[in-house]
């Protein structure tokens, strides 16, 4: 099935802003962001919609405070594997419940999954019963996420024109 890509046509300074703000929080609604970027409500309103169509927003999202359910331990772990079985190793990786983001990277690892366990009883059983059993994977290497900072950035038109 080939997927139609919709050219995404010229982006402004206020398409530019709008982005900024929505990644910051999604949930604002259209009255506070043109407030916020003293733009008409009605301008704005059809600029994200536009952005929507243009697929240049994908979605709008929630971010899950997930240490308030328990989920207190964050791993990183380095997968090399069998290319030839490279789709059923990520299938299996994302068959997880423990799984939140599987990467095909370059360098010393094939795959990068990003986990999170309850426990490090829980990351070490993982590990060794679920990560250990999984056809094609051939060795792992797991980095205990001890601090994790973010960052916020703003977007600009450099580099689009």
């Amino acid at each position: 099935m080939v997927k139609k890509v919709k050219r995404m046509g010229k982006l402004d300074e206020l398409d530019m802003k709008i982005l900024t703000e929505l990644v910051k929080d999604s949930s604002i609604s259209i009255p506070k962001l043109s407030k916020k970027l003293n733009s008409n409500p009605s301008v704005t309103y059809s600029r994200v919609k536009r952005l929507l169509n243009r697929n240049v927003i994908k979605r709008f999202t929630i971010e899950v405070n997930e240490e308030l359910l328990g989920y207190n331990v964050a791993a990183i772990i380095g997968i090399n594997i069998d290319p030839k079985k490279r789709d059923e190793v990520v299938k299996g990786l994302l068959s997880l419940p423990e799984v939140r983001e599987v990467s095909e990277v370059t360098g010393r690892f094939d795959i990068i999954a990003k986990v999170k366990t309850k426990s490090l009883d829980a990351l070490r059983e993982f590990v060794s019963e679920k990560i250990g059993r999984i056809p094609g994977l051939i060795k792992s290497e797991t980095f205990l996420e001890m601090k994790r900072t973010t960052s916020s950035h703003d977007y600009t038109l450099d580099g689009l024109e």
